[in-house]
């Protein structure tokens, strides 16, 4: 009597071993590459959900909306005024969506002196030749339309804001 295992036993041992340790092999393949898909996903939708607050933030406050005839890099021309208790002396306000590249900029202005530069969005997709794809803004009187596309590696996200002024400005 020999102890031992025979051939068969072995081979049916190995191939349940190879197939186990491909399909190992395999998941965590798709949780790594999910993992990587996710982020960027997670990184274009937070970088397109940042830009389209300071946008939607500063339109509705605006008395004045500028889409049409701005020299690039500038986007977006956004204006305001405030009065004090008296309704005298007023306070002007304007900001410029600009693009550098991928990145969207805010400049915002005031009579008062004040004067802040501020990046609101990067790896977002701005080419003025490519209509069908890049971010643009629209601006029919009461509703600024800006449509942001960001990118991120292989991953591409567009998102549509409709931010309609408020009728007492």
């Amino acid at each position: 009597f020999q102890k031992g295992f025979t051939l068969v036993e072995l081979l049916v041992a190995m191939s349940i071993t190879v197939l186990v340790t491909g399909a190992s092999a395999m998941a965590l393949k798709q949780i790594y590459g999910g993992t990587d898909k996710n982020n960027n996903r997670i990184t274009v939708a937070s970088q397109l959900g940042n830009a389209g607050f300071w946008i939607s933030r500063d339109a509705l406050r605006a008395m004045d909306i500028t889409t049409d005839n701005l020299t690039q890099p500038d986007f977006l021309f956004i204006g305001w005024s405030e009065w004090d208790d008296e309704g005298e002396n007023p306070t002007y306000h304007t900001v410029t969506y600009s693009f550098n590249g991928s990145v969207l900029q805010r400049t915002y202005w005031s009579s008062t002196g004040a004067i802040q530069k501020m990046v609101v969005g990067v790896n977002l997709y701005y080419n003025p030749s490519d209509a069908d794809n890049t971010s643009r803004a629209e601006y029919v009187s009461p509703v600024l339309t800006v449509r942001l596309t960001a990118t991120h590696d292989q991953t591409r996200e567009t998102r549509e804001f409709h931010i309609k002024r408020r009728p007492d400005v």
